[in-house]
């Protein structure tokens, strides 16, 4: 996830793009350097996993704020061969000295969290394996690790011209890496970001690039890079060893689905936050089936009544997966019940046509943050939908010594409530807010997608299909149209600039709270990519049409 302060907030912000079309292939990521990145790789014979892998080395390079082997990551992949939808859960886990009972007692930590950016936040970084599992799980065979990080490195090796929307974002967290770690600079130029077109090099994560290719996830998480991970990180009092690091492994997984108006939505299942996404997909369909609203298609897009339906049912979602959402090898999840037509009636029922619920709470099913989003659909019609992320800007702050990337805080999103599902415990995955998703129709690929943004994701998810499938949208103009973002601290109502006034006084009146947001402040609303398949009908050929979303510098590139 991604904010902009002080001197950085006034950029102008202006934007307009036409899908892109292509018939072969499709990438789409917030930095063109990296979508080239992946084009190369399928130009080369990879298939989409092989270049979703190329994409996210070279986006750890290009937005080292967002992303990159400090991280972790979650992927879905489409097999056009079984038309099925397999997961990776690239997420690393807590230390295994760390206990809620240590953080209070010896390091004096109070609150319901650690608190952001703090060193006792950093959990194990899960990219480096993650992109090596994707490539042996999903990856065509055709190309190595070597192969497929190579243009990162060239990338880092001779410097790049920093974006236009990248920089600002990277100037705002110069304190924090001057002030987290004594390496902090290894990311700066003179101790500050870099300027809109000024050239950014980063020899130090070639390197690091070049030990991962040699030797695999053992070039990252024994050796060097390992040893300058842990000294870091214990300098700045994280009970971190080289043990947590060795025992890091991913984890294949099922997705989680929901199927609305015969498009299935599948996303990674928890602990990951897709959940969010598909419960609110849940409760609408369930307002829709019970008469409540109107059918979707039926109503204006963006107008109050649409929008206070979206708002419901995503706070209600919400406070079901902040709730229940956890490492399932720690604690049994209820998903199916969550997402049965029972629960989610049940949960439909409360929502009030005219107000807005003055409280949302939990319901009781019966039984049992930065972050860079990009998609690939090679030719062979596979799909690779994935993030990688370091939660807040750059993370912790924390670099270490001559590897060229800051370490993630994603442990502040554990609860310090031991009796919490989602409560800290050593060698424990937290609750994750990033989730790649991809919708099919009768088994068939139509959508591979995905919003990046702290908790906006699964808010954005959720709009953005229903632009799509409801409004009838293109990729691009899905992306364009402005959102709103439910902000999980005080339940007010970000409201993006384009938003009718009349709307806005309207949802007041029912009991919103919202404020509108304009600028590079609309990062809030994060910042997708949508890349969307369908047949010619006169000729019978395939079609991909995408969209980058214009809250970034990226681009959709294809073939």
């Amino acid at each position: 996830m991604v904010s902009v302060t002080g001197e950085n907030s006034n950029v102008a912000y202006t934007s307009r793009r036409s899908a892109v079309y292509g018939t072969r292939y499709m990438v789409a990521s917030t930095q063109p350097l990296a979508t080239n990145a992946g084009v190369r790789i399928l130009e080369q014979g990879g298939n989409a996993a092989d270049a979703a892998v190329a994409v996210a080395a070279a986006l750890g390079v290009t937005e080292p704020f967002s992303t990159g082997l400090g991280g972790d990551c979650f992927c879905l992949f489409y097999s056009a061969k079984e038309k099925k939808v397999h997961g990776l859960n690239g997420s690393g886990r807590a230390p295994a000295a760390l206990t809620i009972d240590r953080l209070r007692r010896e390091f004096g930590v109070a609150g319901d969290e650690i608190p952001a950016h703090s060193a006792h936040a950093a959990t194990v970084p899960g990219a480096a394996a993650g992109w090596v599992d994707t490539l042996q799980l999903f990856g065509s065979g055709r190309m190595s690790l070597a192969d497929v990080l190579q243009p990162a490195i060239v990338l880092a090796d001779s410097g790049f011209p920093v974006g236009e929307l990248t920089s600002p974002f990277w100037r705002d967290g110069a304190k924090l890496l001057t002030t987290s770690s004594p390496n902090g600079g290894e990311l700066l130029i003179n101790g500050a970001g870099p300027l809109p077109g000024q050239v950014f090099q980063n020899t130090a994560l070639a390197s690091t690039m070049r030990l991962l290719a040699q030797n695999g996830a053992r070039g990252f998480y024994e050796g060097p890079v390992a040893s300058a991970i842990i000294d870091c990180l214990n300098e700045s009092g994280c009970v971190m060893t080289l043990d947590d690091l060795c025992a890091h492994h991913s984890s294949t997984e099922e997705p989680i689905s929901y199927e609305y108006r015969g498009h299935r939505l599948h996303e990674c299942a928890p602990n990951c936050s897709g959940l969010a996404a598909l419960l609110a997909l849940g409760i609408v369909d369930a307002l829709e089936n019970s008469r409540t609203v109107p059918p979707v298609r039926d109503m204006a897009h963006n107008s109050a009544e649409h929008l206070h339906m979206v708002i419901e049912a995503l706070r209600l979602a919400f406070a079901d997966a902040r709730r229940y959402v956890c490492d399932p090898d720690f604690s049994s999840m209820p998903v199916l019940q969550l997402l049965s037509p029972a629960y989610l009636a049940a949960r439909a029922a409360c929502f009030d046509p005219g107000s807005a619920a003055a409280s949302v709470t939990h319901g009781t099913p019966l039984g049992g943050s930065d972050t860079v989003y990009f998609s690939v659909v090679d030719a062979e019609g596979n799909a690779c939908s994935f993030v990688n992320s370091t939660f807040h800007s750059f993370g912790t702050g924390i670099v270490p010594r001559g590897c060229g990337f800051a370490l993630q805080d994603r442990g502040c999103l554990f609860s310090l409530d031991p009796a919490h599902p989602n409560c800290l415990e050593p060698r424990k995955r937290p609750y994750h807010t990033i989730i790649p998703a991809i919708v099919t129709t009768d088994g068939d690929l139509f959508m591979s997608y995905g919003i990046m943004g702290g908790f906006n994701q699964p808010q954005a998810h959720l709009q953005v299909l229903l632009n799509i499938v409801c409004f009838g949208m293109n990729p691009q103009q899905a992306l364009d149209a402005p959102r709103i973002c439910i902000q999980v601290e005080d339940g007010r109502v970000a409201i993006e600039d384009g938003v009718s006034q009349h709307t806005m006084d309207q949802l007041q009146r029912m009991g919103h709270s919202v404020y509108i947001v304009t600028g590079l402040q609309r990062s809030l609303f994060g910042r997708g990519q949508v890349i969307r398949q369908y047949t010619d009908r006169l000729l019978g050929v395939r079609v991909l049409v995408a969209g980058s979303d214009p809250r970034s510098d990226g681009q959709a590139t294809g073939c």
